[in-house]
């Protein structure tokens, strides 16, 4: 079994509207289950934000706001350990293509399958709440 998935979506409205809303941390907790559950507060250091999540208390940091659609987060988990997640919008022939790069790390098959899973259905949130009517 591979290492790494690389999840994604397709959703019918231009990347950069699809970049803006994911990258706006009020709209997190509406659509990022396995990051947010509550509201996002801003941390100690500079661009640091700090949320509730299905792991416990994180804090995380996006890379700079940017014109090509990168949204990596680095989440420093309770335990101190930190995660890359690498996140895309890109332009698609549909509208945008959010990609989710999920690396195994120390997880088994049963918690890889089950984050593949959550990431899947955080992704499919994203799409319901920007096709919306």
């Amino acid at each position: 079994m591979s290492n790494t998935r690389h999840l994604s979506v397709v959703i019918a409205r231009e990347p950069e509207a699809v970049y803006a809303f994911a990258r706006d941390v009020e709209n997190l907790p509406r659509w990022a289950a396995g990051l947010a559950t509550a509201e996002v507060h801003p941390g100690d250091r500079d661009g640091e934000l700090v949320a509730e999540s299905p792991m416990g208390t994180v804090t995380f940091a996006f890379a700079p706001d940017n014109p090509f659609g990168v949204l990596d987060h680095d989440v420093t988990l309770p335990d101190g350990a930190v995660v890359h997640n690498p996140l895309r919008v890109l332009a698609h022939p549909d509208g945008a293509k959010v990609v989710f790069t999920l690396r195994r790390l120390a997880m088994n098959d049963e918690e890889f399958d089950r984050d593949t899973a959550m990431v899947e259905a955080d992704l499919e949130r994203l799409k319901g709440l920007l096709e919306a009517p």
